[in-house]
This record gives structure tokens, sequence and C-alpha cells, in this order.
């Protein structure tokens, strides 16, 4: 007898083999989204922002934040309007929280509102060790105090601006850290802070809003806190590592792709580490494509050594990137080393890629060597993160059968829609249980 599936649980099936044609454009980008749906607190005005991606992580945040009190509606598709009038520190939902690492985000817009706030462990991708002490450290020359038990518990009377240096470039520590300092008394320097697109757009929105934030884009941003906050209209910019995903996705099923709206200032990097692939993609504007005529051939060091393609923190080739580009090389001609160095667990789920015919060694947890082309048989699969699940689903678009990929729920924390947008370009894809119509 065979048991039911729970509602929670989404299952793709997907024939591969076939390949794909036509144009799409990237989703708003999950990671800036995030981030500036909590700031959206620091301000009792309303909010209005266009290019949200409705995925799940964004959709259990946007609970999480009703719980205190605030006022969140979808006016569109993608329109989200955020009205914090009121926002009240109450008892935030622990399995929310265990949901999304992004309730973290939490920290310093609801400390800057209410000076308190009891913050259950946040969750999200079995990819290694994430560490927060980046996150407690700067909140606490800014001001706070942070007590850990069961739960993270902040207090604050007052933020002040400070000399802030952070352990290690983290993304989220440094958006936490310009929300606290935009509401902060006084002058913040924050330095060694990440300068990812997400977080750019993180700070012009503040700067929007009525912050005074100076150095986006570099390593060191200077801010003037204290300035009254306000509302503001803005729009999401498109996730660079979608647009990666789809570079991936098209050359390893031999498609045609026109990648629409991608942000192409921000793809130097990932453009960068696909040439090393034999991967090239023309320009026209703001537009991106690729083609299905590609030597997809792997190009060596000078002296022909074997190449190597490492993530490093912004503006070097994205980490979220990395699963993309491993299963891309399975499909290229030649060996590559891919160095992963940010996260020990994100690498593990290349036994699957292996099982499906691909020439892998993996080294230890950091390092794999891929060794293409390799044909690809279909399989039943199970997706541990959202990054990997993208790289089952590409596999599994160019493999040879129908594959199963369990845990798929895992994909659409970050990816909007996904299998719809592919199908219309030409994938196979069915999803179980089927989207309401």
């Amino acid at each position: 007898m065979t048991m039911p599936q729970s509602p929670d649980r989404i299952e793709y099936a997907v024939e591969g083999g076939h390949r794909l044609s036509g144009a799409i454009e990237p989703s708003g980008n999950k990671n800036a989204a995030l981030p500036i749906i909590c700031a959206a607190l620091l301000t009792d005005q309303p909010v209005e922002l266009s290019n949200v991606p409705r995925i799940r992580d964004v959709e259990a945040l946007i609970k999480l934040i009703r719980s205190l009190g605030v006022e969140a509606v979808w006016t569109g598709p993608n329109e989200l309007t955020i009205h914090a009038q009121v926002v009240q520190p109450t008892q935030l939902d622990p399995d929310l929280c265990s949901r999304i690492r992004a309730s973290i985000l939490l920290a310093g817009p609801v400390l800057s509102r209410c000076g308190q706030l009891t913050l259950p462990p946040p969750g999200g991708d079995v990819i290694g060790r994430r560490r927060l002490d980046s996150h407690f450290l700067a909140l606490q020359q800014l001001g706070a105090e942070i007590s850990l038990n069961q739960e993270i518990v902040f207090r604050a009377k007052r933020m002040t601006g400070a000399d802030v240096f952070l352990d290690e470039p983290s993304v989220t520590a440094t958006e936490n850290a310009l929300c606290a300092a935009v509401s902060a008394s006084g002058t913040t320097v924050l330095r060694n802070c990440a300068s990812e697109p997400h977080v750019q757009d993180l700070a012009h929105f503040l700067n929007r809003m009525g912050a005074r934030i100076e150095g986006i884009g570099s390593n060191c941003m200077t801010i003037e806190g204290g300035r009254p906050l306000g509302r503001v209209s803005h729009r999401i910019g498109p996730d660079h590592i979608e647009v990666g995903s789809l570079i991936g996705l098209a050359a390893a099923t031999g498609s045609e792709i026109r990648i629409t709206n991608a942000g192409v200032d921000q793809l130097r990097s990932t453009l960068m580490g696909f040439e090393k692939l034999g991967i090239n993609c023309a320009i026209e504007g703001d537009d991106l494509t690729v083609s299905s005529e590609q030597s997809k051939l792997i190009q060596p060091d000078f002296g022909g050594h074997v190449p190597k393609i490492e993530d490093q923190p912004w503006p070097a080739f994205p980490a979220d990137t990395m699963s993309i580009a491993i299963v891309t090389a399975t499909q290229c001609t030649g060996m590559v080393l891919m160095f992963e160095k940010m996260f020990e667990s994100r690498m593990f789920f290349v036994d699957k890629l292996i099982a499906m015919g691909a020439r892998i060694v993996l080294c230890d947890p950091h390092r794999a060597v891929i060794s293409g082309p390799t044909r690809l048989k279909a399989a039943r699969l199970e997706s541990p993160d959202i990054r990997a699940g993208m790289a089952m689903l590409i596999a599994a678009m160019a493999a040879d059968g129908t594959s199963i990929i369990n845990n798929a729920q895992q994909i659409e924390r970050g990816y909007e829609r996904i299998e719809e947008r592919l199908n219309a370009i030409g994938a196979r894809i069915t999803r179980t249980p089927a989207r309401p119509a």
C-alpha cells in the first residue's frame, strides 16, 4: 500500500533529454528580499516592494513579521506592502524560525524598534556550520546585550554608533549591522563587511528610506545613524544566482535560452567562471543569451594545468553557484577542480551525480575533481538544500530517462514556480502535488 505524501513534501518527475528554447526572466533576488522585508520594520510608515519572489522562504518570513503585529499584504503577483505601524516583540514561532536562516535578520530591526527580541534558533540549508558570532559581535559593539540559552535574547536600552570590524565578511551579519546602525545615534563605520549585490540592494533601500550610507559596494561602509526613516517604494533587483542557474541549465542541456533583465553588471565573476568551462554568453543591453553552440571545452590554466573554480566573498565567484557549476562541468570536456571554501557540507550531494554516471572524485569536504563529459542516466534523488536541489534538477533535465526528485520543496524555497517557468520553454517537469489552479 502506498502511503499518502505529506502536503509539505513536494516531488518532481523530470523527463530528461529535452532541449529548451525561449526567453525567461529571473525572479527578484531572494537574498535581497529577505533582509529588505525585515528592514521595512525600521519605519512606522508603509513600505511598497515590487519584484518580490513568491517563494517559501519569503512566505515564512512574512508569517513571522505578521506575528509581531506588522501588516504585510500582497497587492499583486510580486508586489508586497508592509506597514510596521506597531511592532510587538512577542514570542516568535520556533517552527517558522527553524525553517529559514533569515529569521536572524529580524534582530537588528526589531532591536532598533523595540529594544528587545527573543529569537528561537534560526534554521535554513544544511550545508555545514553557519556561525552567528559575527552578528552578535557587531550588535554588541552597537550597544546590544545578548544572552544564549535555548533561545537567543537581544536587549538594548540605546543603540550607539561605533567603529565595527566584522570578524568575517558575513552577508547576513553585515545586513543586521546596517539595520541597527541606521537607527543608532551617531556614526558607525562598518569594516570588513560583505558587498554582495543583495547587500548593496539593502543599503540602497535604506538610503531611499532616509538613511545615509556611504561606501556601498565596498568592504567599508559609513552610516550616519539616527536619521528619520519614512515611506518608500523599492524594486528588488534580479537574482544573480538564478541567472547562473539558468546559464548552467542551458549549457548542460544544449539549449538556447535568452535571460531577460538579467542584471548583467553583477555577473562578471559568474560569467568568468562559466567561461573556464567553455561556456560563453552574449550580452545585449541587460539581456543575456546562452547559445546552444558552445564548445564546453574546459580551459586549462597556463602550462596545461588543471584549472580551478573557487568561491570567495564578492566580487569573486558566488558560493551559491558552486553546485550549479559542478553539475555543468559533468557535461563539459576536460578536467576541473572545484574548490568550495565557505561551507563544509555543500559538496556532499555529489554522490547523487556519481550515481547518475558523473565522474567526480570528492577529495575532501571542500574540493572535488570533475572529469567530463559523461552521459547521465535518470535516478531517484533527494534535494538536501536549495542550490544542490537546483543542481539535481539540471542533472535530471540533462539525463536519459525520467528522474524523481524528492524533497523538492527545498528548491522552491529559493526558486519561484520554477517548474512552470521551465516547462514554458520546453522542459517536462511534473510536480506532485500539482499547484492549485
